[in-house]
C-alpha cells in the first residue's frame, strides 16, 4: 500500500467509507460522488496504479472483482443491468491512481458512455 493514496488510506481505515464488502483481497464501497442512484467501487487491497499496470500476478484478484461486481449489484437491487467502468490513465479519465472498478445503475436507462458523432 502507498502512504498517500486515498484508496490505500480507505483500506487502512484512515478515511471513512460506506463499505458494502471486504475480504482479504478486495474492498467495495459506495462512491462519495455518485453518478447514478447506485454507484459503488471495487478496489484491490494491493496497490496497483491502473489496469495498464496489472500483470499475471493480478489475474486472480481481477477475476474475483469481475465475479463480485454482479453479485453486489444484485444485492443492491440492480436486477435489470448495470454498468462497469475501469478508467485507465489520464486519457482514460482515471482520477485516483489506484486500480478501481465503478459499478453504476438504478436508473431506467443509463445515458450513453460517449457521445456519438
Amino acid at each position: 500500500m502507498m502512504e498517500s493514496c486515498i484508496f490505500c488510506r480507505i483500506i487502512r481505515g484512515e478515511i471513512p467509507s460506506r463499505k458494502i464488502f471486504e475480504d482479504d483481497d478486495i474492498v467495495a464501497f459506495h462512491d462519495i460522488h455518485p453518478a447514478a442512484p447506485v454507484h459503488f467501487m471495487l478496489i484491490p487491497k494491493a496497490h496497483v496504479e491502473s489496469l495498464a499496470h496489472a500483470d499475471d500476478t493480478h489475474r486472480d484478484v481481477l477475476g474475483k472483482m469481475m465475479v463480485l461486481a454482479p453479485r453486489l449489484a444484485k444485492e443492491l437491487g440492480l436486477n435489470d443491468g448495470f454498468r462497469t467502468i475501469v478508467n485507465t490513465g489520464r486519457v482514460g479519465g482515471q482520477e485516483v491512481l489506484h486500480l478501481h472498478m465503478h459499478v453504476l445503475g438504478g436508473k431506467d436507462r443509463l445515458p450513453p458512455m460517449l457521445a456519438r458523432n
